[in-house]
């Protein structure tokens, strides 16, 4: 397929086309990649304001956060091998199509099971659209030019958390034209569209050949995974408020079935030399199984604060919330945020003898941390200045257990399988949200519930999150002496 344009035409990388279009590409593909992104975090400031207009239970409030991370974390893969099969570019911007008519959806919703709905249609839209980026970036970049592109797509990664709270907050104390919660996806509509006429015209359309292509897509392993997902998820979210009836128990005990059987077919998958979804030699290789497991418990630290607190802060006062507005909640993560993006910036700079050290560290830190927050909060005061600086602890903290875990495990891998060991860290970044929002959040709905009041739930949650941490310090410790 051609196109015509005004702008300039782009070659695969900035010496073969018009630096110009290479710009354009990379605003293009990370300008959608910072909006996905955002949609990951910008409803937890939106859920009470959501939750009052809708009438949602906590179970439904749960999957409408969750469901967006639930889509995004088993199709990642797939995603990112369709890039491969039909094309990174078309791909970037078949994703884009499918979030943007999402969040026209999920601004037009008029009931919780709608949204949950559409919330997996975004989900959708950003698995065909996100992993397309870094490899638009390294098929159009090279040399300090590449890294240039890299160190903006690292600061996109490190502020989407951050501005997602904040513009979440804007968004619903503006109340642009009384619609209030449903700008928080309808900003989505024309800023896709933007992407999308601009994006026709400068984003690559040519399919690749060769190997790349000819990977195969794995879906009876996508469905046993999803499945699995499905089956573990679902209860968690809605047993408490269903009394935790025999179903519920049947489906954790049918997830657990499934998750055993996905790793016999990917196993027996991989010995008939096909391509699994996630390949046992990359699960095999030095340190990687420890990894994923920090990773998936850092990012479940991550994804159940985010969850309880922004209910809390915005609480009633009767149940002992502190009754702030959406704006003054975001603004409150940004210690967090700020905490994150520097600590992920700087760690290097420690001694590399120390850096096995690091990920044990920042999890026992993050435990702290959140005792910390527990404390000041228990008994429905503010936590004053106390609370924002355990809100940067924990964002340090959880640094040091994410990111020099993520570079670490990539670093293990052979080079041929360092395309699916970056699958498997992603997935198990989504995956450790997930649960983090359906089992922390649980206990948060279900102490706040039992006590009449949602300082007793985040006391509950804080140390379910502390123990999560602490579980992720061990699983550091044990990956260390294996590494030696």
């Amino acid at each position: 397929m051609t196109t015509t344009s005004t702008l300039p035409a782009a070659g695969r990388d900035t010496g073969g086309g018009s630096p110009r279009r290479a710009g354009w590409l990379l605003a293009i593909v990370l300008t959608g990649q910072f909006m996905a992104l955002l949609d990951i975090f910008i409803v937890n400031v939106a859920a009470p304001t959501v939750q009052a207009d809708l009438a949602a239970s906590g179970g439904e409030l749960q999957l409408i956060i969750a469901g967006y991370t639930i889509a995004y974390a088993v199709l990642l893969i797939t995603g990112a091998r369709l890039g491969g099969r039909y094309g990174h570019g078309r791909l970037f911007l078949a994703g884009l199509v499918v979030f943007t008519a999402a969040s026209l959806a999920c601004g037009l919703a008029v009931n919780s099971g709608q949204l949950i709905a559409f919330r997996f249609g975004q989900g959708i839209g950003s698995a065909l659209m996100l992993p397309q980026v870094l490899s638009l970036i390294q098929r159009t970049f090279h040399g300090t030019a590449r890294a240039r592109a890299l160190t903006i797509f690292a600061a996109v990664l490190a502020t989407g958390a951050a501005a997602g709270q904040i513009v979440g907050g804007v968004l619903i104390e503006a109340n642009l034209f009384d619609w209030g919660w449903r700008p928080v996806f309808l900003v989505n509509v024309p800023i896709g569209a933007l992407l999308l006429a601009v994006g026709l015209r400068v984003v690559p359309l040519d399919r690749p050949g060769g190997a790349e292509r000819a990977r195969g897509l794995d879906l009876p392993g996508l469905a046993v995974l999803t499945a699995a997902v499905l089956a573990l998820t679902v209860p968690l979210v809605v047993g408490q408020e269903e009394d935790w009836p025999l179903w519920c128990w049947l489906s954790l005990a049918a997830g657990a079935v499934l998750v055993a059987l996905f790793a016999w077919y990917e196993s027996r998958l991989a010995r008939r030399g096909g391509t699994p979804l996630i390949s046992p030699r990359v699960l095999r290789s030095p340190g990687m199984t420890a990894a994923a497991s920090r990773i998936f418990l850092a990012m479940a630290v991550n994804g159940g604060i985010l969850f309880v607190l922004s209910l809390h802060l915005q609480g009633a006062e009767e149940a002992e919330g502190l009754g702030h507005g959406a704006l003054r909640t975001g603004l409150m993560f940004i210690p967090t945020a700020v905490g994150f993006g520097a600590t992920s910036l700087l760690w290097r700079r420690i001694p590399a003898r120390r850096h096995g050290a690091l990920a044990p560290a920042g999890f026992v830190l993050s435990a702290a941390a959140m005792l910390w927050m527990g404390l000041l909060l228990r008994d429905g005061g503010s936590g004053g200045p106390a609370l924002l600086v355990a809100f940067a602890l924990n964002g340090c903290a959880l640094a040091l257990a994410y990111s020099p875990t993520l570079t670490r495990s990539l670093a293990l891998v052979a080079p041929a399988d360092a395309a699916d060991a970056s699958g498997v860290t992603a997935m198990m970044t989504q995956l450790g949200m997930l649960v983090g929002v359906a089992a922390l959040g649980t206990l948060f709905l279900n102490r706040a519930e039992s006590e009449l009041s949602t300082a007793e739930g985040v006391w509950a949650a804080m140390l379910g999150l502390a123990a999560t941490a602490l579980a992720g310090a061990t699983a550091g410790v044990v990956g260390r002496a294996r590494a030696r």
